[in-house]
């Protein structure tokens, strides 16, 4: 099978790790692009760069003719633009997006395609979709199903407890936007910052609350098959407080600038990090009520001779094992997938899936 050629829009962090690992596979050919050349210029790798402004429906069509797939890596805003010059010129296209409006334009513009769409390729949204739904699929009938994630420093110092790993608008966003569940067998919208649970796992005590963005379309998926669904965000414990009082008792949840401001400056930056996958489901299976879970815990780690959070290492082998399990024919190459879709050890013997094999999974199956 001749390699494919992948474009990759953003050369961020998580552009850049997706760029290094397609890279160091022989399948793929890499051509990453981004708005400025000063942000090609800082990635260290041999493949093909492109300056390319992806807000220009136009430019972007034209900078991308020829590639088999696209995978968008950038700002939320920007993709049904990119979504849709994948459409025109016939690419397979796959994002990390949490948005869920732009996950709604990429279903419409998957409508009648030749090509595949499967949006929210991450980790949240993304892999614990996929972890969570081999999980309801191990019941005869599901009663419960709590996916949690969190993205922690190793080394807590403050006390929020917390470094900065990655977008500090989409933190923000989690913490203010409402967030979907399935409450007593119905679709709801439940706020965040509630919902608060204590769990502890190997040892360690954290607090769960509800944050939005991470269930993806997976209450779409269950709905009808399930009385609770729900995505919380893991933190250490003490964390939750301080963030009720910012954003209600300081009312900064009505000026998230400030409140982006004051992360940046006082919460510095950490590749010591560690991604915890843990979910729980309950219900029946054989006449038996049962509980099962999976948990995953992802270090940072050094990867082709560079240092890689866990965030970044999590997020990329997400889409990177999703555009695998297109160009090996595992999955379908057109039409809209979500993440529910895809098969969870196929994912996991995928080239890109390892790295959540590294990552301690305890496996529910």
């Amino acid at each position: 099978m001749p390699a494919w050629k992948v474009a990759i829009i953003g050369a961020g962090k998580i552009g850049e790790t997706i760029a290094s690992f397609l890279h160091s596979s022989d399948a793929y050919d890499v051509v990453l692009t981004d708005s400025t050349e000063a942000a090609l210029d800082r990635v260290e790798l041999p493949i093909e760069k492109k300056v390319i402004d992806a807000s220009n429906a136009t430019s972007l069509v034209d900078g991308l003719r020829g590639v088999d797939a696209v995978l968008s890596a950038a700002p939320f805003f920007l993709t049904p633009t990119i979504a849709a010059a994948a459409k025109e010129i016939g690419a397979h296209y796959f994002d990390l997006t949490e948005d869920v409006a732009s996950t709604e334009a990429v279903r419409k513009l998957a409508e009648g395609s030749k090509s595949v769409f499967i949006p929210q390729c991450g980790l949240a949204p993304g892999f614990v979709g996929i972890a969570g739904a081999h999980l309801a699929h191990e019941f005869d009938k599901i009663e419960k199903l709590v996916l949690r994630v969190g993205a922690l420093p190793l080394f807590p110092t403050n006390a929020l407890k917390y470094n900065m790993t990655w977008s500090t608008d989409g933190l923000i966003n989690e913490y203010c936007n409402p967030c979907d569940a399935i409450v007593d067998g119905t679709p709801a919208k439940v706020q965040p910052l509630e919902g608060a649970e204590i769990i502890s796992i190997d040892g360690t005590d954290y607090e769960c609350f509800n944050t939005s963005g991470g269930l993806g379309t997976l209450c779409e998926t269950l709905d009808g098959k399930a009385s609770y669904v729900a995505y919380k965000t893991v933190r250490y414990p003490g964390h939750l407080s301080i963030i009720k009082m910012l954003l209600h008792d300081l009312g900064l949840i009505e000026r998230r600038d400030l409140l982006g401001e004051v992360f940046d400056t006082a919460l510095p930056r950490t590749e010591q990090d560690v991604v915890i996958v843990f979910c729980t489901a309950t219900g029946w299976k054989n006449g038996t009520y049962m509980e099962r879970s999976y948990l995953n815990k992802s270090l940072a780690q050094k990867i082709g001779g560079k240092r890689r959070s866990a965030i970044q290492i999590t997020t990329a082998a997400g889409i990177c094992a999703n555009l695998e399990l297109v160009r090996t024919g595992i999955l379908p190459n057109q039409g809209f997938l979500s993440q529910e879709d895809v098969p969870f050890e196929m994912f996991l013997e995928t080239e890109f899936g390892q790295y959540y094999r590294m990552g301690d999974v305890k496996d529910a199956a």
